[in-house]
């Protein structure tokens, strides 16, 4: 075993890779990463996935051609080449940030390798221990992320099962597909697989599809649902098997079955904390599996920090960059600090890109009545402003919630064309304190454009 002594450790090339920057050139600094450099975002989230989805989306819309009087039609996908499309640009970008670290900053080391932290030395550094090397560091971030959960009865069952790290790969577009899972995962590889030729049945375990969502959008989703793929609720997974000619076949508890090409598991993420050794120097996880930490990215074990998903309760890139920022300037300014940056999560919003499109801010209805508040709620149809009329759009809308006689905005949920593009000036009004009136009347509209749906909620609201 080798021992190199740094001054900060880093768990994880996701957000944590960007932490080192220019102000961190004097500290010798070693970032361990056991995947592909980059993290989940780049290669097998966020970015990929969006990819996809924007081929996706085109065939959708030639698919649908017929109803504005165009007359078009997909002729089948080449999966091969959206495959390469994707992963031509995505590869490079992964290996190009690894060759930098490696190649260009001389302060840092790369460990491509497993790490488990193991207790301290004798001089209170931290040891982080791989098969082939043991690092002391003064100082460590854990931004290790998460990984996809997987049940017991597909996990014991043996079969060849694809989560979102390898379904993307896939050599030929599969005829049949079960997805496992109800999550805003589920929905969007349904969504891109269904849109480019594949037969795609969805076990859902729930009554609903996005069930974490607020129920309107999650029963009108819902619905849209059970229209485009074959969707199977309220059914519990007992087990599944092989097939002799390569597919699998999943079990049901009611004695049913599905037979598919290719099982794609989308339930769920966990955190990666479990897999660190973090016992060792005193820290214990929380119920869910997160590592705890304060407003300031602190954990209970001193000049140990953590962000993004191994910690936060949001598994969202966006939240994961916010927190980088944030433990970078606290570890720049010391433990102790008095001054120390917060993290900020007020008014996080999301977005699943599924067809149509959902994106969420704040509170939920039911989160906003529970609250004691009188408060007002208006939701307006896509169909009924210029810009929906001219889609044709029968399913979209944008439904706000605010609080009646201040007009305080609590939370915003839109499903439709370009919702994650039409919630951003909520998500700007509440994060600034702008109420309903003032951000209805207090600036143009362009008309007709698809923003106007929004406006029109906001007038609409009981104020």
């Amino acid at each position: 075993m080798t021992t190199h002594t740094v001054d900060l450790a880093v768990i994880g090339s996701g957000s944590g890779n960007s932490l080192p920057d220019e102000r961190y050139a004097d500290r010798s600094v070693a970032i361990f990463e056991e995947g592909v450099y980059g993290g989940t975002c780049l290669n097998v989230g966020c970015i990929p996935t969006k990819m996809f989805v924007y081929a996706a989306e085109v065939a959708e819309i030639a698919a649908d051609g017929d109803r504005l009087g165009v007359h078009s039609h997909v002729d089948g996908a080449d999966w091969p080449s959206i495959v390469s499309r994707v992963f031509g640009r995505i590869d490079p970008i992964s290996a190009g940030g690894k060759r930098y670290r490696v190649e260009d900053c001389d302060n840092i080391t790369v460990f491509d390798t497993h790490v488990r932290l193991d207790g301290r030395d004798a001089d209170g550094r931290y040891r982080l221990v791989t098969a082939d090397d043991v690092i002391l560091a003064d100082e460590v971030v854990l931004a290790a992320g998460s990984r996809a959960s997987v049940p017991a009865p597909i996990a014991d069952s043996g079969v060849r099962y694809y989560t979102n790290v390898d379904v993307m790969r896939l050599e030929t577009l599969p005829q049949k597909m079960i997805i496992l899972g109800s999550g805003y995962i589920a929905a969007e590889f349904a969504h891109v697989f269904g849109a480019l030729g594949t037969e795609v049945s969805i076990v859902a375990r729930g009554p609903r599809m996005l069930r974490k969502l607020d129920d309107d959008i999650s029963r009108s989703f819902t619905e849209i649902a059970q229209k485009r793929w074959d969707l199977h609720i309220d059914t519990q997974v007992v087990g599944a098997s092989d097939l002799p000619d390569g597919g699998v076949r999943v079990q049901f508890a009611d004695g049913e079955h599905l037979d598919a090409d290719v099982l794609l598991v989308a339930t769920g993420r966990e955190p990666n904390g479990d897999r660190l050794g973090l016992e060792t120097i005193g820290l214990q996880l929380a119920d869910d599996g997160r590592v705890i930490v304060d407003a300031h990215g602190r954990t209970q074990a001193e000049k140990v920090w953590a962000l993004g998903d191994v910690s936060s309760p949001y598994q969202l890139k966006h939240v994961a960059n916010h927190e980088l920022r944030v433990v970078q300037e606290n570890v720049l300014k010391g433990w102790d600090a008095t001054d120390l940056e917060s993290f900020d999560h007020r008014y996080v919003p999301a977005a699943v890109f599924t067809h149509p499109q959902i994106a969420m801010v704040g509170l939920t209805e039911e989160q906003a009545r529970a609250t004691g508040r009188d408060i007002t709620v208006k939701v307006q149809a896509y169909g009924d402003v210029a810009y929906g009329w001219a889609m044709e759009d029968s399913t979209g809308f944008c439904k706000l919630i605010a609080e009646r006689g201040t007009g305080e905005l609590l939370g915003a949920h839109i499903m439709g064309p370009q919702a994650p593009t039409v919630i951003q000036p909520v998500i700007q009004a509440m994060s600034f304190g702008l109420h309903a009136q003032q951000m209805a009347r207090g600036q143009y509209w362009i008309h007709p454009a698809m923003p106007e749906v929004l406006e029109n909620a906001l007038l609409g609201l009981d104020i």
